[in-house]
């Protein structure tokens, strides 16, 4: 696995790896990280450890970008001429993808790449921003053995580029079942009282507090809520470069909670999930809640149409739209019937689609085929 970042690290691809490795280990894949230091992280990170069972191996990222990238790429063949594997699997379409088609040419390597957002600041977005971006678009149809992609944006959006059907994987992301359920009223109680919260309708938001996700929009709208539900809480879960901003912003009934290993409890204790991003690839936050059984407050980009339809398996809202954002949260809070509703029809669908085994196995399946390929060459 070569990605930008991983534990302690946490966003959505580090987390949906951290998730999987388990599984893919049991199922006979012997996996390793290959992924970057990060400037000024305190404690410093370790060059090399071993996380849940998995090698973490961490190259340095010195100097300006270019010159980071450059050092990056050449550190981790380094590594990886030492462990030979017999699949790179690469999470986005920048350094690491780079890295592994060096790798690829050196060692015959193949190649599996998940473009990890799609739409507007999404993966191809940002390369086609970038000077040579045709160039390095038609290396990437040409070198790549298979590209996985987690929602039907993406998968249109490689096929826009020239990638046939055989080539391209559709394995969204998924979500562990088992463990994110819903829970009784009687149980939703206990856990408020215990984690110091109100019998007010609550709202949850999970994930990094930066621009593209629009959390100054639920902040900026929380006020109007109060005015209907003075009790009504907004939890945020997470950190991010927009948490002094926010905090400056905020009015009562909005917590910061920072960043929550367990998120679990807080799900369960909540009436609704919101995430108001103008981008996504495919939420794992999304599916944490919908899997929890909470009704889901959501805009129509990256994945979430896959898995939210308006009024029958969670709420759709305009991008940038606080109005929209506003009515929808208090519509959800004055109708428990409707937020049962659409919380139980959401979960159904993540036990049909997004099951984190079926995820697994479909990698599993994938690996081999790029190794039988490789082997018929």
């Amino acid at each position: 696995m070569i990605i930008p970042g991983y534990y302690p690290v946490v966003g959505g691809a580090e987390q949906q790896l951290a998730n999987l490795a388990p599984l893919l280990q049991a199922r006979g894949v012997e996996l390793s990280v290959l992924t970057r230091q990060i400037k000024n992280y305190q404690p410093p990170l370790k060059s090399y450890e071993v996380i849940n069972n998995v090698p973490v191996y961490r190259s340095p990222i010195p100097g300006p970008v270019p010159t980071a990238s450059i050092i990056f790429t050449l550190a981790t063949l380094r590594i990886l001429r030492q462990l030979r594997p017999d699949v790179l699997h690469v999470h986005g379409l920048f350094s690491p993808a780079t890295t592994a088609l060096l790798a690829k040419g050196l060692l015959g390597i193949p190649i599996a790449a998940k473009s990890l957002r799609g739409g507007q600041f999404g993966d191809l977005y940002q390369i086609r921003l970038n000077y040579l971006s045709n160039t390095r678009l038609f290396i990437f149809q040409q070198a790549i053995d298979a590209f996985i992609t987690i929602s039907k944006e993406i998968d249109a959006e490689i096929a826009d580029i020239g990638v046939p059907p055989e080539r391209r994987f559709f394995i969204p992301n998924g979500v562990d079942l088992s463990r994110y359920t819903p829970t009784s009223p009687g149980q939703k109680q206990t856990l408020r009282q215990s984690l110091g919260l109100g019998s007010g309708p609550i709202a949850v938001y999970m994930g990094r507090l930066e621009t593209e996700k629009r959390i100054n929009h639920l902040v900026s709208v929380w006020p109007h809520i109060r005015q209907v539900h003075p009790d009504a809480e907004l939890l945020l879960l997470g950190k991010g470069s927009q948490e002094a901003e926010l905090r400056a912003a905020a009015g009562e009934g909005v917590k910061f909670m920072g960043r929550i290993d367990d998120v679990l409890p807080y799900l369960q204790a909540a009436d609704m999930f919101v995430l108001p991003s103008i981008t996504e690839g495919l939420s794992n936050s999304l599916l944490e809640a919908i899997a929890s059984g909470l009704a889901a407050i959501v805009t129509p980009v990256g994945g979430t149409t896959d898995v939210i339809e308006h009024g029958e398996t969670g709420w759709l809202i305009t991008p940038d739209d606080p109005a929209s954002l506003q009515s929808a949260i208090l519509t959800l809070a004055a109708d428990e019937n409707l937020r049962q509703k659409l919380g139980q029809k959401a979960r159904e669908r993540a036990m049909q689609d997004y099951a984190l085994p079926q995820t697994a196995d479909r990698l599993v399946a994938l690996y081999k085929k790029l190794i039988a390929n490789r082997k018929e060459v």
